[in-house]
């Protein structure tokens, strides 16, 4: 079995807050060399790779849940699939593919009601649509469609950001709003292991701290920053520990795991609930595909560290507690297999039925009143339009 968590992470791992530290006069300190409590980091996994699971850890969810989660995760990775062949035939743009990462996508969200928020980076199709996002909204925001930006009404996501870290801020800006209203939402906002190395993500994490704002930091340690591994980034192993060095309860979780997600995310979520401040998630997991379809991975990693990964499917594992139980049978995945993927289709249909170029709107989401010079420029597009035949 995998290593189990030790301890509550919710309460081993607290620090104190700064407002605790003793800031006396100096002269008053006794003279000498002593340690300083950093907290603990429990490293938590509850399903491993053979379907076997920690029965005192198990969440036990009831069966219609853990089929609702096992159907989104099927569904996710269908989706990414279609994307990926679409991409490869013309009718998609540049994206992320999550391959490998149905569990952290799914368990990040899993406890997340309607009155939380959601700051997304690029890998994040099966959270997103989980969250409320119609799946042709997706491919229209994939496809350069200005239509698939914004998130469907009712839906408190911030769009996905491209800029690596650059929504960390924004999401810990919310939650101290959040904060400083008095209501009991949360915020989550994902990032990968090499967005830790930006500057914009260490400030989100003392703000954060210092305000105790209800955000939940979930760190997708995928192994891979583009092409830079982990370990050419940082010299520490576990990346929670940075989590610590702010202030802030840090855990380190199976990322392959959906039942250890779900867990540690519930947990992180009841502690902003409670007032209690930030958490921040380490999910060890990994990029089976490629960076994103303008990369290639093969100039920077070998096919048998792949391999290795493939036995550690977080779907393949789920499957096996599943059957387990009793839940599913191998008939059922075929059945909700082929189902998922029945949905990707007909969303793709709709897609391909609303994503018809506009050339006449180019000059009109920059300014409320074109200077002059963009009005000749508009003036003399329209003309070649207009020689063209194009609407």
């Amino acid at each position: 079995m995998p290593t189990k968590s030790t301890s509550n992470p919710t309460k081993a791992t607290r620090p104190r807050r700064p407002a605790e530290v003793d800031i006396s006069d100096t002269e008053q300190r006794p003279m000498g060399r002593k340690k300083i409590d950093l907290g603990e980091i429990d490293d938590l996994s509850i399903l491993n790779e053979h379907g076997e699971v920690d029965g005192s850890l198990d969440p036990n969810l009831p069966d219609e849940e853990l089929k609702k989660v096992h159907r989104a995760m099927v569904l996710t990775r269908k989706l990414d699939i279609r994307m990926l062949n679409m991409q490869r035939q013309g009718e998609m743009g540049t994206f992320a593919p999550g391959l490998g990462q149905e569990a952290t996508q799914i368990g990040q969200v899993y406890a997340l009601e309607q009155k939380d928020w959601f700051s997304p980076s690029y890998r994040s199709f099966g959270a997103q649509v989980w969250r409320g996002w119609p799946i042709e909204q997706l491919l229209l925001l994939w496809a350069g469609y200005f239509e698939g930006f914004g998130p469907p009404e009712g839906v408190n996501d911030m769009p996905f950001s491209i800029v690596i870290g650059s929504h960390v801020l924004p999401a810990t800006g919310i939650a101290m709003g959040i904060r400083a209203r008095g209501d009991d939402a949360v915020v989550v906002t994902n990032f990968g292991d090499g967005a830790l190395s930006q500057g914009a993500v260490a400030e989100a994490f003392n703000f954060a701290a210092v305000y105790a704002a209800p955000v939940i930091f979930l760190l997708e340690n995928n192994g891979w920053a583009i092409s830079i591994p982990t370990e050419k980034q940082c010299t520490i192993r576990e990346l929670a520990r940075r989590g610590t060095g702010f202030g802030i309860p840090s855990i380190r979780v199976d990322g392959n795991d959906i039942l250890a997600m779900i867990v540690a995310n519930q947990e992180a979520v009841q502690r902003g609930r409670r007032g209690e401040g930030p958490t921040l998630i380490e999910a060890v997991t990994y990029r089976m595909s490629v960076h994103t379809t303008a990369d290639d991975p093969k100039v920077y990693r070998k096919d048998d560290e792949v391999e290795q990964w493939k036995a550690k499917c977080p779907i393949v594992r789920f499957e096996k507690y599943l059957k387990n139980k009793g839940v599913l049978g191998d008939a059922d995945f075929e059945r909700i297999a082929d189902e998922c993927e029945k949905e990707v289709l007909t969303a793709r249909e709709v897609f391909r039925k609303r994503a018809k170029a506009k050339p006449r709107e180019v000059f009109d989401f920059m300014y409320e009143q074109l200077p002059p010079e963009l009005q000749e420029q508009k003036r003399e597009y329209f003309a070649k339009l207009d020689r063209k035949g194009v609407e």
